[in-house]
């Protein structure tokens, strides 16, 4: 007994730190989420499109929204590598070009004058009663901003030399998509409060704030496609 309890700890240790990786993985794949999206500056689009409905309405647009802006996000999650290999893109490049891109957007926002936004939609007339897919869904939320954002981490999940490190990431970042989904439906589904708490200048600080964030990610993506091209992925 005392023989195996080594061996014993080891395999909990093992198990905790896995357990770990996949957290901070998760947690690292929803903070990207949730400042390519931004979803408090889908709110003055949102109060504009949805203004002259009534209250089942708007919840019903922001739902759907939600709903459908999750759907484009786990295609490209799962179909992100197919195309790469179907197109002959490698991994290293990919991130290059989409941190580049990611990098741009926040430094957009950043030093923009107006309230940006990393997936801006264009102007649209407001003469329908579902807006739901476009241009909320996308590209408002699931704009091209973010399907790079996805289909990075969707190089990085197959890298890993282990299936199950692969299926465990890949949950993690379905996981991400789901709640950063809720906080955007959460968020449009309370527009008018949040409108009237944050105001103009609570926007754009916000929006200043995940400016800075996205650069960041995008140099982080683009040092990950530099070493992937490095060791020749």
């Amino acid at each position: 007994m005392e023989k195996n309890s080594p061996d014993f700890f080891t395999l909990a240790f093992f198990i905790m730190s896995l357990e770990i990786f996949h957290l901070q993985y998760f947690l690292a794949g929803l903070v990207s989420l949730l400042v390519i999206t931004n979803p408090p500056s889908k709110i003055p689009l949102f109060i504009s499109l949805t203004q002259g409905m009534d209250p089942e309405q708007r919840k019903a647009q922001a739902r759907w929204a939600a709903i459908y802006a999750a759907i484009i996000m786990f295609v490209s999650l799962l179909a992100g590598n197919l195309l790469l290999a179907f197109f002959g893109i490698s991994y290293g490049a990919l991130r290059i070009a989409g941190g580049f891109m990611v990098a741009v957007i926040g430094y957009q926002m950043l030093f923009s004058q107006q309230t940006p936004s990393p997936n801006k939609a264009p102007l649209v007339r407001r003469d329908r009663e579902d807006y739901a897919f476009f241009p909320i869904a996308m590209p408002m939320i699931a704009g091209p901003g973010t399907m790079a954002v996805i289909i990075g981490f969707s190089t990085e999940i197959a890298e890993y030399p282990h299936w199950q490190d692969q299926v465990a990431t890949f949950f993690m970042m379905t996981l991400a998509i789901i709640f950063c989904s809720l906080v955007c439906w959460a968020v449009m589904r309370s527009a008018d409060f949040c409108g009237r708490k944050l105001g103009p200048s609570g926007t754009i600080v916000i929006s200043k704030l995940m400016g800075f964030l996205l650069v960041c990610i995008g140099v982080q993506f683009i040092g990950s496609g530099i070493r992937a091209f490095a060791t020749g992925m």
